[in-house]
Parts: C-alpha cells; structure tokens; sequence
C-alpha cells in the first residue's frame, strides 16, 4: 500500500509523504532483530542457569499440585461422598471444573489452527505457548469426570471394548460424546503441537553441550535436518493437521454444550448453548493465554516478539467474545420471557438474577441463593472487558492482565451458574437443596491450578516456548523482494529463481539455528 502511494506521488498534488508512514504496520519483532538474536534469544531460556523466578514459581507450583494425588486417592479410597454433592446437586464443583479447563484449552488451538488458515502472522510469538496450554488444560479437565465416575478402575467402559459382560455404552448420551470429543481433541492438539516442535527441537539438538542433551533432543527431532524435502513434508502435515483442528474447535465445547442441552432442566434446555460454549471457551482461553503470557515476557525479557501489537490484538479478541457471551446471557432471559414458560422464568429470576438490593425489590420476590455468583459472572465476563474499547487500556499492561484475571473468574463463574443454580432447586420443592464446596473439592481444585503451573513452567524450561522457525518467517529479512525499491522490480523478476532459491536457504537456517 505504501508503494502505491509513491507511485501515485507525482499524480497527486495533494500528497503529503507523512501519509506513507500512516499505512504501515507495527512489526511484530521489535528493534529490527536478526536471525541469530531470535535463535539465541530463545534457545537461551532453555539453555542457560534456571532463571530465579522461574524456582519462585515452580516451588509453590509443585506443593500445590502435590494435592490432586493426596485429594483424589483419599477420593478414592472414601468415596465420592467426600465431595459436596447432594440430591439434587449431584453434578457440581467436579463437572464445573471439567468444564472450566476444557474452556481454557480452546484458545491454542484456534490460534495455531484456524489464525494458520487465515495467514495470520501475528500468531508466531504466541501459539507454541498457547498450544502447550492447550494440552495441559485438558489433561487438568480429564481428571475430573474419570474420578466422577465413581469406581476408577471401572472407567475403561467408556470405551466400546467387547466385554464378557455384554455391556454397551449409550452411544445416545452426550456424556460419552464426550469421550470421544476430548479424546480425539487432546490426541490432534498434542500432535499439532509436537509437529511444530520438531525444527526448533532440531535447533536445541544442534546447539547442545552434553551427551544426554543430544540424544534427548535428537531422539525427539526424528532426524530432522532442515532439507527441502524435510520442509516440504512439514508443510504439508502442518495444514492437515490445522484442517482437521479447525472443527474440533467448534465441536468439542459444542459437545460438552449438549452435556446440558439435551436435557429437560430449566436453565438447561436452550439452543444457544453450543455457539455460547464456544465463544465463552475461546473468551476465557485468550484470556488464560495474556495471563501466562504476560508474565512471561516480563521475566524472560521477551518484550521484542511478544509486542504490544500481539496484547492489542488478543485484547481486541476478548472484547469481541466477552460481548457476544454478553449477548448470550442476555438472550437467555428474552427465551425465558418469550417462551412463557414458567420454569424457565423461574430458574432466571428467582434463581440467579434477584439479588437482596434491586430485582428481588423491583419484582418483589425472595433474593435468589446464588445470587453474587451470578452477578460475579456478569461484571468479571461482560463488563470488565468494556475496557478493552480504550487504546489506552489495550496498552497498559496492568489493564490488561486485571481485566484477563476476572475473565479467568468469570468464566468460572459461569460454568458454577449454568450447573449449580440449575439443579438445586428441581420440579419438586421437597427436594431443594443448597450447594457447598468440602475441603476435598477446595484443595483438589487448587491441586488443578498447580498441575498446570507446574506443567507450564516445565514445558518453559525444556522446550522453546516460542516457534523459533515461524518468528523468523514474518522477519522482513525473510521476504524475497525485501530491500528493492520500486524501480528494480523489473529487474527482480529475472531473478525470481535465484530469489527463491535464497527463501529456501533462508528456511533451512530457521531449522538449523544457524
């Protein structure tokens, strides 16, 4: 665009050359980096002493984790009493949490898979990280309905073995749906991430200083080498596999969403619930993702590739999902209203919206239970972002990760909502009954948050957080044509072989780190 603008000068008496500057775009890796300070840069986190906050991080990390172990095995060895269900809640803290990081684990792969598809180069900083988030999230969220279950070791029928017994799932329930949705989504994300890694792991290989290093990182880059023909087979599996991630980004919170759907429940029982899934997943993952990120840039020193352009953009991200679950929450309560039904107005008004100051005083009825978590839900989800209409707020840092901090609670609000004010008041009165958390549930969701930090901090310290080979992709160093003016275009054509065969040597050094 800028190009055609000086071309243009000499038409346009009104030119002003300050206007050029105005259509060029922010460049995603800062103070002109070359190839070698990203490969170094990097390769440094892992390669270097174990940074100081990277311990003060890991330390309580660990003690937490420490308790999904201790909570789940005393779990098992009491049983599910232990938790806080009751008749009726007999889904609640175990399911919301299930939900929650199943939620979280939406936004790497809509990143590395559907902005890959779109050309999005603004995605290269950030997806490696966003995809280990991924995997780590659902391995958090598959803990939960495996120990729900009950007997644990009875839980390899949900899966369609023959048995002696004769006994078959319900292939017509959306809880085993979700079986095989999670499964194949955890299966497909550790592929697209691993398949990623391999240039960069071959990077580390080369770069190593010990035995073990070598044969670690060699046995893991499967021989890569950097050859044409190794990029040419990259290539190609990366966009299979970014085509086959693409659906399941919509299909699996789609089919968590029908868990609740196709039931019959007040609260439960809504169309909107797929769409509203899905957006709310990818809400609350940009939002988990800026919450890792941000630190991250800050102690590792990584503020020239993760730019203010990438926190502009991903908060322009959430705000567009926090209004369209906004949206969604407030066309529940219009299907309640144009329904006429009587329960679903119920379930909305009574036991969610009516706090003790204004709606249970305005529409004259008792406050709901669960009242402040349901305006909880509402301001962290659907006011807090608002900010984001503000450039000043997009580029303030403490801004920003406040306002992802409420979004992570937020979110987990809502699942609380959905499940709990849902179900504890049913179609019978005499058998209403209140919710509340044990130590059990407390600790082991607690015991989660660990587990994931912990898996984050080892992922940070092993393997290269950002895709080395992609970040200098989108240098302008990597474009052919980068550096001619408009006057050698001509002659730039009759050396359009030459230059590509310059691409390609540049894409082998991506690979090799050299």
């Amino acid at each position: 665009m800028a190009d055609s603008a000086l071309k243009d000068a000499p038409a346009n008496p009104q030119f002003d050359p300050a206007m050029v500057k105005q259509v060029e775009k922010a460049p995603l890796v800062l103070n002109n980096r070359d190839y070698h300070w990203i490969t170094e840069k990097i390769c440094g986190i892992v390669e270097v002493k174990t940074n100081k906050w990277w311990w003060i991080l890991f330390i309580p990390s660990f003690l937490l984790m420490l308790w999904v172990p201790f909570g789940f095995t005393y779990l098992i060895l009491t049983g599910i009493g232990v938790w806080g269900q009751n008749a009726p809640v007999f889904w609640a803290w175990d399911i919301t949490n299930f939900v929650f990081w199943i939620g979280i684990g939406h936004a790497g792969t809509l990143i590395s898979a559907i902005l890959f598809l779109t050309r999005q180069k603004w995605r290269t900083s950030i997806n490696r990280a966003a995809e280990a988030m991924t995997i780590f999230a659902v391995i958090c969220a598959g803990l939960y309905p495996a120990l729900h279950v009950g007997r644990v070791w009875m839980a390899w029928f949900l899966a369609p073995l023959p048995n002696a017994n004769g006994i078959w799932q319900n292939f017509r329930s959306p809880l085993l749906w979700d079986v095989f949705a999670v499964s194949t989504y955890f299966t497909v994300s550790l592929l697209f991430w691993y398949m990623g890694l391999i240039p960069d792991i071959a990077t580390l290989r080369d770069r190593a200083t010990s035995k073990i290093k070598r044969f670690a990182y060699g046995f893991f880059a499967l021989g890569w080498r950097g050859g044409n023909r190794h990029w040419r087979n990259y290539e190609m599996a990366y966009l299979i596999l970014a085509g086959i991630s693409t659906p399941l980004v919509l299909s699996v919170h789609t089919i968590v969403s029908f868990d609740f759907a196709t039931s019959v429940i007040p609260g439960w029982h809504t169309t909107i619930f797929p769409p509203y899934f899905v957006a709310g997943a990818i809400f609350g993952g940009f939002a988990m993702v800026l919450t890792l990120m941000l630190p991250a840039r800050y102690m590792l020193g990584l503020h020239d590739l993760i730019t203010d352009k990438h926190v502009d953009i991903m908060a322009k991200i959430i705000l567009l999902t926090g209004s369209i679950v906004g949206y969604a929450y407030i066309m529940e309560f219009f299907i309640a209203w144009y329904s006429q039904n009587p329960f679903e107005q119920w379930a909305f008004l009574r036991n969610r919206i009516s706090d003790p100051y204004i709606f249970s005083r305005v529409f004259d009825v008792p406050p709901a239970p669960y009242w402040w978590a349901y305006w909880c839900m509402m301001s962290f989800n659907v006011i807090s972002p608002q900010l984001f209409w503000f450039k000043w707020c997009r580029y303030n840092v403490w801004v920003v990760f406040a306002v992802c901090m409420a979004v992570n609670a937020g979110m987990w609000f809502e699942r609380f909502v959905i499940i709990v004010t849902s179900i504890h008041r049913d179609f019978l009165p005499g058998s209403w009954g209140m919710y509340s958390p044990t130590w059990v549930d407390i600790m082991t969701f607690i015991g989660s948050h660990g587990l994931f930090l912990t898996l984050f901090l080892i992922f940070c310290r092993f393997l290269p957080m950002i895709a080395i080979s992609e970040v200098k992709g989108v240098l302008p160093q990597s474009d052919p044509h980068h550096g001619h003016d408009d006057h050698s275009h001509a002659a730039d054509h009759s050396h359009a072989p030459a230059e590509e065969s310059k691409a390609v040597g540049l894409r082998g050094q991506t690979a090799s780190g050299h």
